[in-house]
């Protein structure tokens, strides 16, 4: 099977290393049945099922943001209504949360509390009805032990049709190459520390 690629996919293949320009994977890879998955997921609004394709460390990641972003309040009323959202009493209670639980209450606080992106019933079915997901191309890194999916997806509400061009990067287990998480946090910055004996001692030249 021939996979012919867009030429918006050619442009991003072109951003990989050398080596991995001209390396697509298969359409039947794990990982795009995996995507698939999320994404209807996500749009079905199914948070415990979807936390738990996610890559672990990012969902850590995840709860580390929500509890900074809560003790980062300016003032205690703002601080009070973001806790009301999560629909918990206090930070402690975030904390003692596990990172699959933090984000099940995030995006049930943006999706369901929020009445800016909240959808009837109605609406959440037609979405689904006509949700197409496509696989544009699965672009290989590190071996292959990194996938980055090229997706179109397109569904409609009552009123509209929306339509997303997504990169969503699927991470293989360390320890488990049968088993796969989807990485949302890959596209963005992430900064760790160094190791002590990688880090440049201070006043060194």
């Amino acid at each position: 099977m021939k996979f012919y690629l867009p030429s918006l996919l050619l442009g991003l293949i072109l951003l990989f290393p050398a080596h991995l320009q001209a390396e697509t994977i298969p359409a039947d890879h794990p990982s795009a049945a995996m995507v698939k998955s999320y994404l209807t997921n996500v749009v079905k609004q199914d948070w415990p099922a979807a936390s738990e394709m996610l890559l672990p460390s990012s969902l850590e990641r995840k709860k580390a943001q929500m509890v900074e972003i809560i003790k980062n309040s300016r003032t205690l009323t703002e601080e009070n209504a973001k806790l009301k959202m999560l629909n918990v009493k206090d930070v402690r209670d975030i904390e003692k949360m596990t990172p699959q639980a933090a984000y099940i209450a995030d995006r049930k606080a943006v999706h369901e509390l929020d009445e800016r992106m909240k959808i009837t019933p109605e609406v959440l079915k037609r979405k689904l009805d006509t949700l197409k997901i496509d696989i544009l191309g699965l672009i290989p890194e590190e071996a292959g032990k990194i996938i980055h999916a090229v997706v179109r997806t397109r569904q409609e509400t009552l009123e509209a049709s929306i339509e997303e061009l997504l990169l969503i990067s699927v991470v293989q287990d360390k320890t488990d190459s049968k088993k796969w998480y989807i990485a949302p946090d890959m596209q963005v910055p992430i900064t760790l520390p160094l190791k002590t004996e990688d880090a440049p001692k201070q006043g060194a030249k």
